[in-house]
């Protein structure tokens, strides 16, 4: 017995987005001439697009790691925490806008087997400020070399305007402030390290001289108004306190510090003239009021007097 089979209908596909539907065409050809009445005709219908739902996208499926074989971001290392009780450090006080202003004072230790040496007592008498500036003094080693680099450290921890050296200079009867220092080191007799150079030059690509840098005709003439002798030297000698007045002009220069220097010889003191017959000496108590009378002149004066202080011989 032969089946009747029923054809399926076929499914039309929706319209595309943006678009109309299609007009269902007859599968009969349509013949010349033929009339089709309007109440036959197919109009087109316009539908709205459908609008699909929206399905939201299944979150992906990790398979499954071990926990030995994941890999754990790196941890910092935990800090260790401050002892119960133990200090806490104070937070940094911001730098002064300007350090404060500081006078460099040197003087030498004894040497050529005298016991005492008035540069440095004088030293030990001064006022802790002078003129303003805050007094740093140096007790400096009667030996070549070592004197200079003595020098040198403390002008880089103290950062002074001013640097002034002191020096004995037995025989004399006046406070000299040295104009001029030469590169050349001709001791008569050995330093206190028993080094005993003969004609050789300070610094080796140094200069022949350096002048001082300080104001020295005034401070000469603030020296003398404040009762003391005293006198513009043009020879600080060949030996350590020549060495030292040179060494420390030629790291200033070199270094590129601001710092003005210079050098002043006293007499021997009155404790060092006791038993020696003849020998001039200053009540050390003077050399100290000297001292300062020049410091102050020194920072007061930027530009040094012109006042005759030369020798004829």
């Amino acid at each position: 017995m032969l089946r009747r089979r029923h054809k399926t209908p076929k499914v039309q596909s929706p319209p595309r987005e943006g678009g109309t539907a299609r007009t269902p065409r007859s599968r009969r050809r349509a013949r010349e001439g033929a009339v089709v009445p309007p109440d036959l005709r197919i109009q087109a219908q316009h539908r709205a697009p459908a609008t699909q739902a929206k399905v939201p996208d299944k979150a992906p499926v990790q398979a499954k790691v071990p926990d030995k074989a994941r890999v754990q971001p790196k941890q910092p290392a935990p800090k260790p925490s401050r002892r119960e009780g133990a200090p806490t450090r104070a937070p940094r006080e911001a730098a002064p806008s300007s350090a404060p202003r500081v006078v460099l004072v040197t003087g030498f230790e004894p040497f050529g087997g005298d016991e005492i040496n008035p540069s440095w007592d004088v030293c030990g008498q001064l006022p802790r400020e002078i003129a303003g500036l805050r007094v740093e003094t140096l007790r400096v080693p009667c030996q070549f070399r070592r004197a200079i680099e003595t020098v040198a450290a403390a002008v880089e921890r103290h950062r002074p305007g001013l640097v002034i050296s002191l020096g004995l200079a037995a025989g004399r009867t006046h406070m000299g402030v040295e104009r001029v220092a030469i590169n050349v080191d001709d001791a008569r007799i050995a330093d206190n390290g028993g080094a005993q150079p003969v004609d050789q030059p300070t610094a080796a690509n140094g200069p022949p001289a350096y002048f001082a840098t300080l104001p020295v005709k005034a401070m000469v003439a603030a020296m003398c108004a404040a009762g003391v002798p005293a006198e513009v030297s043009n020879s600080a000698g060949t030996y350590v306190c020549n060495h030292l007045m040179y060494g420390v002009l030629h790291f200033l220069a070199a270094s590129g510090r601001e710092a003005r220097a210079g050098f002043i010889h006293v007499p021997s003191s009155e404790e060092m003239a006791l038993g020696k017959r003849g020998m001039p000496s200053m009540a050390l108590s003077t050399m100290v009021r000297g001292i300062e009378a020049a410091i102050a002149a020194a920072q007061a004066t930027a530009a040094d007097v012109k006042l005759a202080g030369g020798a004829l011989d």
